[in-house]
Formats: structure tokens, sequence, C-alpha cells
């Protein structure tokens, strides 16, 4: 299973482009939200090597334009593409991507593709989907902003994909959160069984910090540019 951090707000490449928002490819063919803004997104893939016109299927987190604002270019580009929101988007977005693709609502977990799980809507207001990821390693999770709360995203998973979880990437929303809050929440992910962690986006300086501390040699550094192949 391989994943590549292609849009975030931090680069660890001069070549390659930040800004707000996130975007993850996993096995090259499936797009984990589309990062803010289309070229943007179009021309780091490209300078990593990756092709557009493999992808197969995308799913979005949450309605923010940070995690939907390059789907846009994506399917004006590759025709062939399965999109998978959670159902409490707006009738008139949904409506919009049906023009150029194929679209599936979600609401409850499902396996989107062989070892790939949606944690289906989670929390109240802002609905969020998180991904659930089978691998030889371990179970790994994926989370655009993690609005439901990170804690509740990874029990979510273990409870969808029964295992331990090797590692929690992607954005932590915790940048008002307080030292107590967070060093409970690290705590919580050791008893949890966490092995590795990548925080980015939205996680917030004093929790990236905070989890570097905690996480020690575990701790990846995440950014546009980060490739993982987990194996076997």
């Amino acid at each position: 299973m391989k994943t590549a951090v292609v849009y975030d707000n931090k680069s660890l490449y001069r070549e390659l482009s930040s800004a707000w928002g996130f975007s993850c490819l996993v096995d090259d063919d499936l797009l984990f939200d589309t990062g803010g803004d289309g070229p943007r997104l179009l021309s780091n893939m490209e300078r990593m090597g990756l092709d557009v016109g493999g992808i197969r299927s995308v799913v979005l987190s949450h309605a923010h334009g940070d995690h939907t604002g390059g789907l846009g270019s994506i399917l004006a580009v590759n025709k062939e593409i399965t999109v998978y929101l959670p159902r409490s988007f707006s009738t008139r977005f949904k409506n919009q991507v049906r023009a150029h693709a194929q679209v599936v609502e979600v609401r409850e977990p499902m396996e989107i593709t062989e070892g790939i799980y949606t944690t289906g809507e989670m929390g109240k207001g802002l609905v969020e989907q998180s991904l659930a990821l089978v691998t030889g390693q371990g179970l790994v999770v994926i989370t655009g902003c993690a609005h439901p709360g990170i804690v509740s995203i990874v029990k979510r998973a273990k409870e969808i994909v029964d295992g331990k979880v090797y590692l929690v990437m992607g954005g932590f929303h915790l940048g008002g959160a307080g030292r107590r809050g967070i060093k409970s929440i690290i705590a919580e992910f050791r008893r949890l069984g966490v092995r590795k962690v990548a925080p980015c986006h939205c996680t917030g300086g004093r929790a990236m910090e905070m989890f570097v501390a905690g996480y020690g040699d575990d701790f990846i550094k995440a950014g546009v540019g980060m490739v993982l192949d987990i194996g076997p």
C-alpha cells in the first residue's frame, strides 16, 4: 500500500508547491481529498510523477473548499472517476459532480475497494468521513480535518477493521487545543495501540510539537512530497 501527500500546507521539497488544504493519493488510483486549488494539485502530481489518468476513485472527506477545490480540475482531465462523498453534501454540489462523474453518497461505513474502507459519516453539523486502509503492517487511518475528533475516528476505524493501528496521518484539527487536551489525545493514541503518526494540515503547531515529543522516531514528517510504501 502506497500513500503520497500531493497537497498540504507544507512542502518537503522546494520544487513542490504548498497551500492550505490536503490531498493524498493512495495506491495511485484513489485520491483522498483534492486540496483547494486544482492547478497546484495537478502540478504537484506531475512533478511527483503521478498519473492523474490512473485515478479511478476520489473520496471527499468533508465539504470545505480546501478539500474539494481541486476536484473540478481532476474531473476535467479524467472522465472515468467515481466520487465518494458524504450524503450530507449539498444537493447543488452533488449535482455539479454528477454532471462529470459517477457519485456514491456515503452514509455508513463501506468498502470502497479491496482493503480500503470509509468510516462513513461522522460528526454533527460538520459531517466528515475518513479512510481506513488494511496493510501488511496494520491499519492506516487517513483523515482530512478530523472535525468529529481524531480519537473518535481511530476508534471507528478499529470497529470497522479489527487489528492494530500502524499509522494515523492527515489533519488532526488541534490548532486551538490546549496542552492538557493534546496530552490526553496522545495518551489515548497509545492506549489504542497507534504505532506511528504523520499529522499535517490543520493539526496546529503546539500539537505537532507534542506529537514529535510523544512519538519520537515513530513521528513521520508529513507534507507535499511525502511518499510511504507500507508493505508487504
